[in-house]
């Protein structure tokens, strides 16, 4: 079972700057895309960023001009490394990763969450 650990949350203020990182805890067999998505209470689960083995990436409308989300040469580890947050990007953030830990076993698993506040 692939564990995901993440690191890098905590409070900033308004205009500052995170980065989050996400590590595998098992190499896959193959890594189909990674990414990272966001909750607030009472809201839904939403998509942030991700990127995609082809190496093509893919932003909320929010984010985009913001947050750039990046892995490691390995597929192990990815990053979002997140600039001028404002108040309504407080959330908790969830590290994803698709794809294959064996050839033939398909999974999609998720981090334990990580709070990122912004506040002054």
């Amino acid at each position: 079972q692939v564990q995901l650990l993440e690191s890098g949350g905590g409070l900033v203020q308004p205009g500052g700057s995170l980065r989050l990182s996400c590590t595998a805890s098992d190499s896959m067999y193959a890594t189909i895309a990674m990414g990272w998505y966001r909750q607030t209470p009472g809201g839904e689960r939403e998509l942030v960023a991700s990127i995609n083995r082809g190496g093509g990436t893919n932003y909320a409308d929010t984010v985009k001009g913001r947050f750039t989300v990046s892995r490691d040469s390995a597929w192990t580890t990815v990053y979002l490394q997140m600039n001028s947050l404002k108040p309504e990007d407080t959330a908790v953030y969830y590290c994803n990763v698709k794809g294959y830990p064996t050839r033939t076993e398909h999974g999609d698993y998720w981090g334990q969450g990580t709070q990122v506040t912004v506040s002054s």
